[in-house]
């Protein structure tokens, strides 16, 4: 009530003296002044309301940027500095709190899309952009399905059934497999949650072909073993000369389960981050002697193989590991070597690193299977493989030994030329 009294004063004021004019000099006098005062009044708020009207139209409303005012308009232009302070306050305050969510989601692992109730986008971080193959200073506002156009997405937003995540391959991103899923929140908005599953598909696909594999490689001793033990646990009477082949090859196919039993425990022991590498100095030169005559054992004469040493330098290692390395592929030069062939073993030192390679005068590998001759159970030629006895599991051991180890596998062949397998160590394992 005050405060209309305060605004008041200056209205009763003029009445007050119009009143007083009009009793002393007359009515003509009093209407004259009481119609130039409220004139003068009506241009003070007409001025200020026109002051006020240009500050709301510019951009920048800060509280240096208020009109100054007089009379009542200075308590007005005074609340609205203070309303004007108080909302800088608060969008600052909303500003950092906007910008440390972004920081955030931005450092996320996982793609976040913001999605109206039309699924235009209005905000994403670096990660979806990457995995949506989206750019959000271009397609901002733009409709996520013109952006992401598989079939599958587009009726997974469609159906409005969110519950369960969309595996999706992305073809802006060759090779990327990511799992969508959406999330209402607010207003009919979304978010759209995306995540990297490369690594977790390759692993469920490498799991089922191993599986895969195992139980193939496993089925052909298993069904020879059986075959002869039914036949000769039969009533009907067998010959010497067939008991002693079946038992040659029962006992073949036998040594061929322990061998592929045997590779798979070690590649277990590899891969398995907590069995450190028991490391000590290994005599290489002292090594590949062992291994040379094991090479020559299983050539059994039928190949020329020689073993050059031109360092006496040692290795930092697991000699048990590294002895298993050298010897699958020298088993492997024998393997794939016609009789008559020539296998070389080197051990040298370049540029502080040591080298250890074989190379072979055997059948050479085509360009197109180099890439992926570490992989398990990866054959060239299959039929080869078994015939000679491999397990396809060597050249996995040797890439695994070779990652504890910090080694590099470097393999040059050519069809029909031979192959040439190195192995580089870092100079830090290296011991003069």
């Amino acid at each position: 009530m005050s405060d209309i009294w305060q605004r008041s004063f200056y209205i009763v004021l003029v009445i007050v003296i119009t009143a007083l004019l009009w009793m002393i000099f007359g009515a003509v006098n009093a209407l004259v002044f009481c119609s130039f005062s409220l004139l003068w009044m009506v241009f003070h708020h007409v001025r200020h309301l026109v002051a006020l009207e240009r500050w709301l139209r510019v951009s920048d409303h800060t509280p240096a940027s208020i009109p100054a005012g007089s009379g009542a308009w200075d308590d007005v232009f005074a609340h609205l500095a203070r309303y004007v302070r108080q909302h800088s306050q608060s969008q600052e305050l909303l500003s950092l709190a906007l910008e440390r969510m972004q920081r955030v989601t931005s450092a996320m692992p996982d793609g976040i899309v913001i999605l109206d109730e039309n699924n235009r986008i209005e905000w994403c971080n670096p990660v979806a952009e990457q995995h949506l193959g989206i750019n959000l200073a271009l397609d901002a506002g733009q409709q996520i399905t013109y952006l992401v156009r598989q079939i599958p997405f587009v009726e997974y937003l469609a159906a409005r059934k969110y519950s369960n995540p969309l595996i999706l391959k992305q073809t802006r991103q060759q090779g990327i497999i990511v799992s969508l899923q959406l999330v209402p929140y607010g207003y009919k908005q979304k978010l759209l949650i995306s995540r990297d599953i490369t690594r977790f598909e390759n692993l469920e696909t490498m799991r089922r072909d191993f599986i895969a594999n195992v139980s193939h490689e496993l089925r052909t001793p298993l069904t020879v073993i059986g075959g002869f033990l039914e036949t000769l646990s039969a009533d009907e009477p067998v010959n010497a000369d067939f008991n002693k082949r079946a038992l040659a090859l029962m006992s073949e196919q036998t040594a061929r389960m322990q061998r592929l039993v045997e590779d798979l425990l070690i590649l277990s022991r590899l891969e398995n981050e907590q069995n450190k590498v028991n490391e000590k100095t290994v005599n290489v030169a002292s090594l590949l002697q062992n291994i040379l005559q094991d090479a020559e054992s299983l050539s059994g004469g039928r190949h020329h193989i020689k073993l050059n040493i031109a360092t006496q330098d040692q290795l930092l290692g697991s000699e048990e590991e590294l002895r298993s390395a050298f010897a699958n592929l020298v088993s492997n030069a024998i393997r794939y070597t016609p009789d008559g062939g020539e296998i070389s073993i080197h051990w040298e030192t370049q540029d502080g690193r040591g080298l250890f390679f074989v190379q072979d005068s055997g059948i050479g590998i085509e360009p197109e299977h180099i890439p992926r001759l570490t992989e398990r159970f990866y054959r060239v030629d299959s039929s080869r493989s078994r015939e000679t006895g491999g397990t396809g599991l060597g050249l996995a051991i040797v890439k695994h030994v070779l990652n504890r180890h910090q080694a590099r596998l470097e393999i040059i062949s050519r069809a029909g030329k031979g192959s040439r397998f190195n192995i580089w160590f870092p100079a830090r394992r290296m011991i003069q």
